[in-house]
């Protein structure tokens, strides 16, 4: 907004809601994020919206409600980004790195700088699903009472919101050192993996050992390295190479 020093990185963050059930807290959260400055919301098939409760407790919060973008899932949402944080309060069963939202704050400030960026929370009762928390490039931890770690969707967005904003009006940090070409996309990513997964195949990498772990664990080690497009391209192009080379093993077998 325009009381930011780098407002430019603060219009790149948007606020990404997964499978909202009750509409009362996408009001709430709209509220949050637009009392810290921040106005771009979106939504994941949302139970219901839009709705009175939601603009009730948005409490004036309308110009957030009104723009807030819909998808019916989250690769959609997310697809043009190129770095995505996902708010859990749980562990999961594959290691991805775990960070406080203030650590949080400085990720997605940094990487609001060469494009678009989001934060996504799940559904009040479950949260994110596994599915989606592998799309993320780490998780969000806020590090809550262990006896009582039950925060409101809205209060989670809240806690976000408010890392973000003191971290902006700290000060425009110096820019990073450009790359030649732009950071990967959420759903380049996706189709690298794809293709990554159908080179396994090929190769008949796994040989009885789990296909799903193994590939979560690149999954995270390819999201850590944020490749840019360039950098994809040249992995896409070694993919391909392979497959022509176990395709004409294969050839050269059967003869």
């Amino acid at each position: 907004m325009t009381d930011f020093p780098d407002s430019g990185a603060a219009a790149r963050i948007r606020f990404v809601l997964v499978r909202t059930s009750h509409p009362g807290n996408i009001g709430a959260a709209a509220r949050a994020i637009r009392t810290m400055g921040f106005s771009r919301l979106s939504l994941v098939a949302p139970h219901s919206f839009p709705h009175a409760e939601a603009s009730a407790l948005a409490a004036g919060a309308d110009d957030v409600l009104a723009q807030a973008a819909i998808a019916s899932d989250l690769p959609a949402a997310i697809a043009d980004c190129n770095f995505v944080l996902g708010a859990t309060a749980r562990r999961r069963d594959v290691p991805m790195d775990e960070i406080d939202p203030r650590v949080a704050a400085g990720r997605l400030l940094e990487a609001a700088r060469e494009g678009e960026v989001a934060i996504v929370f799940g559904n009040e009762r479950t949260g994110l699903e596994n599915d989606e928390m592998k799309r993320c490039h780490a998780a969000v931890l806020i590090p809550s009472d262990p006896a009582f770690p039950s925060l409101n969707l809205a209060q989670a967005v809240q806690v976000l919101a408010y890392e973000l904003r003191v971290r902006l009006l700290g000060g425009a940090s110096p820019l990073p050192a450009q790359k030649t070409d732009p950071p990967a996309s959420s759903a380049e990513l996706e189709a690298f993996f794809e293709h990554l997964a159908r080179t396994l195949d090929a190769i008949d990498f796994h040989k009885g050992r789990s296909p799903r772990t193994i590939l979560l664990r690149l999954r995270r080690l390819y999201l850590r390295a944020r490749p840019d497009q360039r950098e994809l391209r040249m992995l896409h192009g070694i993919l391909t190479d392979t497959e022509r080379a176990s395709r004409l093993m294969h050839r050269d077998d059967e003869e």
